[in-house]
């Protein structure tokens, strides 16, 4: 499978490159775009004022840029937290998109978005800050008139960005947890 791995706000760190690396010990090809141009932070305030500062806009433009060289093989988007938003804008938008892989994190869903069937699956902190459950719910039914078939898998307990073993959120048990069930979901398409 070809997949397009998005970082979060933190940057292009470690754990995106881990992540990668074990989604290729898979047999996946794998691409991880910098959207930060090098740029990395130590606090979500810090990444988040930084991408505020380059703008919605900037950043699609990047993360298009990024993919357009792989979609025509049929894109398996991906993405942690606010890379799981941009992950999502593209694939919807992505006619030939394979599949959709959310982790920590969704995005707004257009009104006239549609897919045929697309295969999404979201793993997600319960709580979340940042993924409240009102929201997530809204999420999922929005998903589904679109026409994609949607799994969500919650992690009780678990932080926000709870895959990346270099930050307070890592949950050992919801990481492995999380990659042995995205594993699988890749498996299938």
């Amino acid at each position: 499978m070809n997949i397009v791995l998005f970082h979060s706000t933190y940057g292009l760190r470690p754990a995106v490159h881990a992540a990668a690396d074990r989604l290729r010990a898979a047999g996946h090809q794998v691409w991880t775009p910098d959207l930060f141009e090098g740029r990395t932070f130590d606090t979500v305030e810090e990444g988040m004022a930084f991408k505020e500062e380059l703008g919605k806009d900037e950043l699609l433009k990047r993360a298009i840029l990024a993919a357009a060289p792989y979609s025509e093989r049929g894109l398996v988007y991906a993405g942690f937290s606010f890379g799981a938003a941009t992950a999502q804008t593209l694939a919807l938008g992505d006619d030939k998109a394979r599949g959709l892989l959310l982790l920590h994190g969704t995005s707004d869903i257009a009104e006239n978005a549609t897919v045929d069937e697309l295969p999404v699956q979201l793993h997600v902190a319960e709580p979340d800050p940042f993924e409240t459950d009102d929201w997530l719910s809204a999420w999922y039914l929005q998903m589904g008139r679109a026409g994609a078939d949607v799994e969500v898998y919650r992690y009780a307990g678990a932080g926000h960005l709870y895959t990346d073993p270099d930050l307070d959120d890592y949950d050992a048990e919801a990481a492995e947890s999380t990659w042995r069930t995205a594993l699988g979901f890749l498996e299938t398409l």
